[in-house]
């Protein structure tokens, strides 16, 4: 039995590079390669893929949101994200999304062929560097006052990103940002935003 494997990547050299690789291997077989999470999602269950490369950054939907379409369909597919973006808040996001791994698109033939192995095999390939954001994110307070999305804003407030750009990111209005950061002050008993973020750290809410 082959491991059915799909491939979400517009750039075409890189879709058919890794088409052709996966192809020449025994034990694997390519069942889809589409240039959007659109179309991957259309031809989920006719594919039935066991382990899909993803990029990340995508023509229409995100590969982010891709991922956590996916997985929320089909929980048992393993998502390796195929990236430029190598260490980034990216990566990181696309890990929290659903997926088990990722590796660069300059990767060597091995590498990437390892990392299919790996996550089916339990594992989850990424650099220290990403593993310790991972482990960071799960050190968080679970007894956080905040609400997931107060503390989305909260760490964006952290980045130094300014009202419009957080409506823009999290697709909110600028309107509803303010709500949130006046429910963040009211909830740690603050007035201003460097003591919101002090209070924040200090007590790893973000």
């Amino acid at each position: 039995m082959k491991n059915r494997i799909e491939i979400v990547e517009d750039n075409d050299v890189v879709r058919d590079g890794l088409q052709l690789l996966i192809n020449s291997m025994s034990d694997h077989t390519v069942v889809g390669a589409y240039i959007s999470c659109e179309q991957a999602l259309k031809n989920l269950d006719h594919d039935m893929p066991e382990v899909i490369l993803m990029d990340l950054d995508l023509p229409g939907m995100s590969g982010i949101e891709g991922i956590q379409r996916i997985k929320k369909r089909s929980p048992h597919i393993h998502i390796i994200v195929i990236t430029v973006h190598e260490d980034s808040e990216m990566v990181f996001e696309a890990l929290c999304a659903g997926a088990s791994g990722y590796i660069t698109k300059n990767a060597n033939h091995s590498r990437l062929l390892d990392a299919i192995d790996e996550v089916q095999t339990g594992g989850a390939p990424m650099s220290s560097k990403i593993a310790r954001m991972v482990v960071g994110s799960f050190q968080k307070n679970q007894n956080s006052p905040l609400t997931s999305r107060e503390t989305e804003v909260l760490e964006l407030l952290a980045k130094g990103k300014s009202y419009t750009v957080i409506a823009d990111e999290l697709f909110i209005h600028k309107e509803t940002v303010k709500s949130h950061i006046k429910n963040i002050y009211f909830k740690l008993q603050v007035n201003t935003k460097a003591d919101a973020l002090e209070i924040a750290r200090k007590n790893k809410l973000i």
